[in-house]
C-alpha cells in the first residue's frame, strides 16, 4: 500500500490525494441522512491508498497511530466498501484504499432473540444470523484453530471474538449438514456448521 505523508497533498507517485480529515468531512456530509450511505452506488475516482489499517482486534490506525475517537471510527466504518479482496473508504467524490488485516468489524457480543442469534459489532452494527447474515468458520490449515465470522452488511464480515465464540459453542448442537453430522448452531432457521461431529472427542 502506498504511504501518505503529513500533508497528503497531490496524487503524486501513487500517494493519496486526500487526508483522513477531508475524508471524515465528506463522510459527515453524507451521514446526515438516515441509515447507512449507499456506498455500492457510488463510483468516484480512485485517489490512492490511505495509510489507514484495521487490525484483527478491530483497532483502527492512521499513519501508524491508533484512532482514539470512537465517533470517528464509527463514521469511517459507515463508508467501507469491499471490492474483491480489497477494501476502500468511499464517498460520492473520492475512493481510497485501506488495509484490513482480517475482517473490517469484530462481533463483540450476541444475545438470543427467540431462537435467533443477534450479533453486535465494535462499531455498533447489529445483525441476526441467518440466510442473509451467515456464520462461517475457517480453520487454520496447520493448527486447526477456528476463526469464526458473521456477515454484517453487504459483503463485509465481522470476526466473532473469542468470548462470544465460546458462548456459541455452549449453545451448539449436532445436526446433519451436507450428508454428515456436524456440530454447530442454528439461527434464522438455518444451521451453521462449526466442526465435524466426529472430531468433537478428538
Amino acid at each position: 500500500m502506498a504511504k501518505t505523508n503529513q500533508s497528503d497533498a497531490a496524487n503524486i507517485d501513487g500517494k493519496v490525494s486526500v487526508s483522513a480529515e477531508s475524508l471524515a468531512s465528506s463522510a459527515r456530509a453524507v451521514a446526515k441522512g438516515r441509515g447507512l450511505p449507499p456506498v455500492d452506488q457510488w463510483n468516484p475516482p480512485f485517489c490512492g491508498d490511505l495509510d489507514m489499517r484495521i487490525a484483527r482486534d478491530g483497532t483502527w490506525f492512521y499513519m501508524g497511530t491508533p484512532i482514539g475517537r470512537a465517533e470517528l471510527v464509527k463514521l469511517f466504518s459507515t463508508i467501507i466498501r469491499r471490492d474483491g479482496d480489497d477494501y476502500f473508504l468511499v464517498t460520492p467524490v473520492e475512493k481510497v484504499g485501506i488495509v484490513v488485516d482480517d475482517a473490517p468489524f469484530v462481533a463483540v457480543d450476541f444475545d438470543r432473540v427467540g431462537d435467533d442469534l443477534r450479533f453486535v459489532t465494535n462499531v455498533g452494527d447489529d445483525a441476526i444470523a441467518g440466510p442473509d447474515h451467515p456464520i462461517r468458520v475457517v480453520r487454520d490449515a496447520e493448527t486447526g484453530e477456528p476463526s469464526p465470522y458473521v456477515l454484517i452488511r453487504r459483503n463485509l464480515e465481522a470476526l466473532i471474538d473469542r468470548k462470544s465464540f465460546y458462548r456459541l459453542v455452549d449453545l451448539g448442537e449436532v445436526a446433519a449438514f451436507d450428508g454428515e453430522d456436524w456440530f454447530g448452531v442454528t439461527s434464522g432457521g438455518q444451521f451453521f456448521p462449526i466442526i465435524p461431529a466426529a472430531e468433537l472427542d478428538v
